[in-house]
C-alpha cells in the first residue's frame, strides 16, 4: 500500500533532521576544538569566522552524503554538474546565515564566550540554515524527476532505465 504524501514528507523531514543532527555535532565539535580547544584557547581562537567556515564545510560534506543516500534516496538523480553547483550555492547562503549570527553576536553584541558562540553560531545559525537547506535541497538539489518517483499501486518504486550518459 503506498504511503500518503504527508507521511512520506514527514518521514523525509525526519531523516533530514537526523542527518542535520549529525552534521550539527560535526559542526559544533569542529568549531569548538578550533576556537576553544581543550584549554579554552584553540588554534583559531582569534579567528572565529574562519573556524566556523571550516566547521561548516566539514559538516556540509556529511549533509550531502547523508541526504543524497538516505533522505532523498527515492529520487532518480542523473549526475549533473548543475546539481553540485546548486548544492554549493545553497550551502554558501546557509553558511552566510550561520556566519551572520556568529558575527552579530561577536562583533555587534560583543559576546565572545563558548556559550554565546554556540547559541548564536551553532544553535540559532544552524536552525535557520537547516530550514533553508531543507526547502532548497528538496526543490532544487535533489528534485523529483519528470517521470515521477511515486510508488505504483503495489507500493514499489517504478523501475527506470538509466541512460548511458547518466551513469558514472
Amino acid at each position: 500500500m503506498p504511503r500518503h504524501p504527508l507521511v512520506r514528507k514527514l518521514a523525509q523531514a525526519g531523516s533530514f533532521l537526523v542527518i542535520g543532527g549529525i552534521a550539527f555535532l560535526v559542526d559544533a565539535v569542529t568549531y569548538n576544538l578550533l576556537v576553544f580547544g581543550f584549554s579554552g584557547l584553540g588554534p583559531l581562537h582569534a579567528y572565529p569566522l574562519p573556524a566556523k567556515i571550516f566547521a561548516i564545510v566539514v559538516a556540509s560534506v556529511v549533509t550531502y552524503v547523508g541526504n543524497r543516500f538516505w533522505t532523498f534516496n527515492d529520487r532518480h538523480l542523473p549526475h549533473r554538474w548543475s546539481r553540485y553547483a546548486l548544492f554549493v550555492v545553497f550551502n554558501l547562503v546557509a553558511m552566510g546565515l550561520q556566519l551572520g549570527c556568529l558575527a552579530f553576536s561577536r562583533y555587534v553584541l560583543g559576546l565572545d564566550g563558548i556559550v554565546a558562540d554556540n547559541i548564536s553560531g551553532t544553535f540559532i545559525g544552524q536552525a535557520l540554515a537547516t530550514a533553508f537547506r531543507f526547502v532548497t535541497y528538496d526543490r532544487w538539489v535533489f528534485p523529483h524527476d519528470g517521470a515521477g518517483a511515486e510508488a505504483d499501486a503495489s507500493g514499489r518504486e517504478p523501475v527506470r532505465e538509466v541512460a548511458p550518459e547518466d551513469r558514472l
